[in-house]
């Protein structure tokens, strides 16, 4: 006799709002500004288009993201 067994793992929606405790605030903004900025690289790639983020942490600190090194300026 051979049971075979298959558990699927879902994923729990999460409410969106502030995260009070700021350890937690902080390693939630680390997490997500590096796959954001993962996620602008793969579409950049995949693409072929230009792509910038500019993000302020709530200290004021500026975390940039480029796909090209050089400014290109419109007509």
């Amino acid at each position: 006799m051979i049971i075979i067994v298959v558990v699927i793992m879902v994923r729990q929606k999460i409410e969106i709002k502030k995260i009070d405790n700021t350890t937690a605030r902080q390693v939630t903004f680390s997490k997500r500004r590096r796959g954001l900025f993962k996620k602008a690289h793969e579409l950049s790639t995949l693409c072929d288009v230009e792509i910038g983020l500019i993000v302020f942490s709530s200290t004021g600190k500026l975390y940039e993201y480029s796909s090209s090194r050089y400014l290109l300026s419109s007509p």
